[in-house]
């Protein structure tokens, strides 16, 4: 985005506009030298700092001349970890879920769970404990967020994948 300091206006890349009484096409700012930008009076619109997480954060912008600043306001946070131990749950449902079929064929027909999945199932439940304890004794919202960082096992039948990149013959 640039702003064009005489007529105090913002100008979008991508969108005609006019200044000075001259028409300037969608694709004139993409293909135009800062130079030829400057001698008409566009400036880049800066971001004088980030925007937060909008999951932890309510984050507005403000445009003052070529200065974008973004106000990052916390979300409650007793809210926020109700939701993140909700979030956590639902989580290790799915995770589990799938293999609730050897848990039941156990209690019902005597089958034993085969050890990976007893481990796997054991180390799911686990990591929600963990996690859940972190987040409920979470102070702030830094460690709040620190909390929800971790990472979930992965059942026995996973494959990683060898590459990011795909054979073309």
């Amino acid at each position: 985005m640039f702003y064009a300091t005489k007529q105090n206006k913002y100008i979008v890349e991508g969108t005609a506009f006019e200044l000075d009484g001259v028409q300037y096409p969608a694709v004139w700012l993409n293909q135009a030298t800062a130079e030829q930008k400057a001698a008409i009076g566009l400036v880049e619109v800066v971001a004088t700092n980030s925007p937060a997480d909008s999951r932890y954060y309510w984050v507005s912008e403000t445009l003052n001349g070529a200065e974008l600043t973004y106000t990052n306001t916390p979300k409650d946070l007793e809210e926020l970890k109700k939701n993140s131990v909700s979030q956590l749950n639902a989580t290790a449902y799915s995770l589990l879920f799938p293999s609730d079929w050897m848990v039941i064929r156990a209690a019902e027909g005597g089958t034993p769970i085969s050890t990976d999945w007893a481990a796997y199932r054991a180390s799911v439940r686990s990591t929600a404990n963990s996690a859940r304890n972190a987040i409920e004794a979470a102070t702030d919202i830094d460690s709040l967020i620190a909390a929800n960082t971790f990472e979930w096992p992965h059942d026995p039948n996973y494959v990683p994948v060898e590459s990011d990149t795909i054979p073309l013959a």
